[in-house]
């Protein structure tokens, strides 16, 4: 477990959610304050601040952008943004815009977040979604992503998925694009995410329920 968690990826990957889940599993694991921040200033359609009740329900404080839910967008970061690569006695979760386009806002605190050395940034894929369908399209995204933060990737997070509709066989069929991903960028598949009615026992393969969460 890094200090800070980074989830990136293409528009509709399903950053925010995993994002919102993660910093929710995060605050039960530690003592430490758990802070989460949206860095999302590109999309204002769907955001971290959507479950701004039930993360301070839960006590995972939240940072987003002052604009967030409005019909204004504005490529502002909140000062509290740059204090929490500052504060090292706080965990914190970026949940970060779509594409190259909202790695640019990153990139503002790449080079703090690169000093101290101590985060995760995952990729989130659903090969579902389109201009990500395999492992060469996505390859090119996180190319694009991290010229655009200057943050490298250190690890891949497999939630395809086709919403409600999602079965277990739905994410099985992408494990294997998820792994030639993994082998043509040279990282490794930290986690597969799916709804927690599917992520139960004999719902997978014994071999690849260790990687579901």
């Amino acid at each position: 477990m890094k200090r800070l968690t980074l989830f990136c990826g293409h528009y509709g990957s399903g950053k925010t959610n995993l994002a919102v889940n993660y910093a929710l599993h995060l605050k039960k694991q530690t003592e430490k304050r758990v802070v989460i921040a949206d860095l999302d200033i590109v999309n204002p359609y769907f955001r971290s601040k959507d479950s701004a009740a039930l993360l301070e329900r839960e006590g995972v404080e939240l940072i987003a952008c002052p604009y967030a839910n409005t019909n204004v967008d504005l490529p502002a970061l909140p000062s509290e943004m740059y204090a929490l690569v500052q504060d090292r006695t706080l965990c914190g979760v970026l949940d970060i815009g779509g594409d190259d386009r909202g790695a640019l806002a990153l990139g503002r605190l790449t080079p703090q977040i690169l000093a101290e050395g101590d985060y995760d940034n995952f990729c989130v894929v659903n090969f579902y979604r389109p201009l990500t369908r395999t492992a060469e399209e996505v390859a090119a995204v996180m190319q694009e992503i991290v010229m655009a933060s200057g943050l490298p990737f250190t690890a891949i997070v497999n939630n395809s998925n086709l919403g409600e509709e999602t079965t277990a066989e739905t994410v099985l069929q992408t494990q294997n694009e998820a792994e030639k991903l993994s082998a043509l960028v040279g990282l490794p598949i930290a986690m597969t995410a799916a709804r927690k009615d599917l992520a139960v026992p004999n719902a997978f393969p014994l071999k690849l329920q260790d990687k579901y969460w």
